[in-house]
């Protein structure tokens, strides 16, 4: 084992360095991410519904989720007795450890990214299909009603909302040329996407909002129908990977849109005067555009399930396709 090891580290010698130390900031980053957003979540719902939201631990609050975060660890591991224990237990696993994948390839900045791969947007989809696959393996395993209903409508919802969603950013892809993130952003060097393919941006936003599992969309959780949907019979930790997953998600999908669409770490054309690291702007837009997420969920009602699905089949698809088709001509013959 030992010699395997040295092998390893022989093979990738400094950049295994790299790898180490890109994941434990990852999994800093995931934390501190699921703390702020909760407590931002908190502060939206309540400002939109005039009320204050938490104030009493910390200043404004912000002490709360790391008061229910520390109680939430410290609850008892409940396993029911009728579930299929191999996969109850994996679940809440395959659904996190993905999200750490595609944080390698996200670039925060010009130099600030673990890995600059060439097919670094592949990577990103190609692990974002393990969440699927988590909660369905959940809400099977739970031997729960509940659990199992909301699964199969995370399966048919994600299935459904990834195909606009890839049309729409095929679009970007045929524009730059290029799946390497860093390169995307290189092609919005004078004009960001956003405002060469509004439409594109607009279906990518809704389907990342469905795919996940946020309101409007949030018919896989349902609380009002579902209990709690895929995650009914989880509690603790086990709970808390479900709940880390949801909103490092958010982040992941706000990041890569503002990576396709909003010029990633550069600056506004019109502030480009202003000395402000590539690292600030990204994070500025990708938390605009999780606040728009969290503005939404709080103002639209939730949609129900054969309304979802139409509204996918019926007007995203076609819509994405023909932007899709639009696009590709205006590269051909155009551009």
């Amino acid at each position: 084992m030992a010699a395997a090891w040295q092998k390893l580290v022989n093979f990738l010698g400094p950049d295994l360095t790299i790898i180490v130390v890109g994941l434990v900031g990852v999994l800093a980053l995931v934390q501190v991410n699921a703390l702020f957003l909760v407590w931002l979540e908190r502060k939206v719902a309540a400002h939109i519904q005039l009320r204050i939201g938490p104030k009493e631990v910390g200043p404004f609050g912000i002490l709360q989720t790391i008061v229910d975060g520390v109680k939430l660890v410290s609850k008892e591991l409940i396993t029911p007795r009728h579930v299929d224990r191999k996969l109850f237990m994996l679940a809440p696993i395959a659904i996190f450890l993905p999200v750490l994948v595609s944080f390698v390839v996200i670039p925060f900045s010009e130099r600030l990214h673990i890995r600059d791969l060439n097919v670094g947007l592949l990577v990103i989809f190609a692990f974002s299909t393990f969440n699927v696959l988590a909660i369905l393996m959940g809400g099977w395993a739970s031997n729960n009603k509940y659990s199992l209903l909301g699964a199969v409508r995370s399966v048919a919802q994600n299935v459904a909302y990834e195909i606009p969603l890839l049309l729409s950013i095929l679009s970007v892809l045929l524009w730059s040329n290029s799946l390497q993130m860093s390169v995307i952003v290189e092609s919005q060097s004078n004009v960001w996407n956003v405002f060469w393919m509004p439409v594109a941006a607009l279906i990518y936003l809704i389907c990342a909002t469905a795919e996940t599992n946020r309101a409007p969309f949030d018919i896989p959780e349902a609380e009002s129908e579902l209990v709690a949907g895929f995650h009914t019979e989880y509690s603790g930790m086990r709970f808390a990977l479900f709940f880390l997953a949801e909103y490092s998600n958010m982040l992941i999908v706000a990041a890569v849109a503002t990576t396709l669409f909003f010029g990633g770490w550069k600056s506004p054309p019109f502030l480009g005067f202003l000395p402000v690291p590539g690292l600030i702007w990204f994070l500025l837009k990708t938390y605009i555009l999780i606040f728009v997420v969290m503005w939404v969920r709080w103002t639209f009602p939730r949609l129900r399930f054969d309304q979802l699905m139409n509204f996918c089949w019926k007007i995203m698809i076609p819509l994405a396709l023909f932007h899709l088709i639009v696009y590709a001509g205006i590269i051909k013959f155009i551009r």
